[in-house]
């Protein structure tokens, strides 16, 4: 995956641009009703979701597997964010305890055990009465059961990425134990579950 990540920043620098996805401006408002406070986002990017949390003044902690991304976040949005190099599934990266998480598009391009420990490593790292916001594709998604088949709502495509598809199902189960307390729908030029949890 770091593969991945790294040729299409190096191709396309800033790939998503630099407008935060619905998604974060939703979990901006719901943080900012919960009064959350300090912010983890496992997957930061170049940090395009990060600044609208920033701007009304939650501090950002990000994870980032590629260091191309890191560049860029520093290029655009300066040296004031902890961005930890390395890999989600590697958390956690610092003893901090977060009264927010915010992953979005994510979790569908891990595999099970990846997507267990991801989850499993947020929570861990939540305050009691913190809140996790996740966001994964759905198999609404034109995508779903195109490209290679790797196993069970899961494929190869887009030169080399895996993906997995979310159903109400899936997301029970494997977030069921996590403080589930919300699944909602967004479209983000593709069919997202924006996946809600409390500590």
């Amino acid at each position: 995956m770091k593969e991945f990540w790294e040729e299409h920043f190096i191709d396309k620098q800033e790939m998503w641009g630099f407008e935060p996805a619905r998604s974060a401006l939703i979990t901006r408002d719901y943080f900012k009703e919960n009064c959350v406070r300090n912010l983890l986002i496992p997957g930061i990017g170049y940090g395009r979701n990060a600044q609208v949390f920033k701007q009304i003044g939650i501090d950002v902690t990000g994870i980032e597997i590629s260091q191309t991304a890191i560049d860029l976040a520093r290029k655009h949005y300066g040296s004031g964010m902890v961005i930890h190099h390395g890999s989600v599934t590697e958390m956690p990266f610092d003893t901090i305890q977060y009264d927010g998480i915010f992953c979005h598009a994510l979790i569908h391009l891990l595999n099970s055990k990846e997507r267990a420990a991801l989850i499993a490593g947020c929570y861990d790292q939540l305050i009691q009465g913190g809140l996790m916001v996740f966001t994964t594709i759905t198999k609404e998604a034109h995508t779903y059961g195109q490209g290679k088949y790797i196993s069970k709502d899961r494929y190869g495509m887009f030169g080399g990425v895996t993906m997995f598809f979310y159903d109400r199902e899936t997301i029970q189960e494997e977030f069921g134990r996590y403080g589930l307390i919300e699944v909602t729908e967004v479209n983000e030029n593709y069919p997202f579950y924006l996946i809600k949890c409390k500590k």
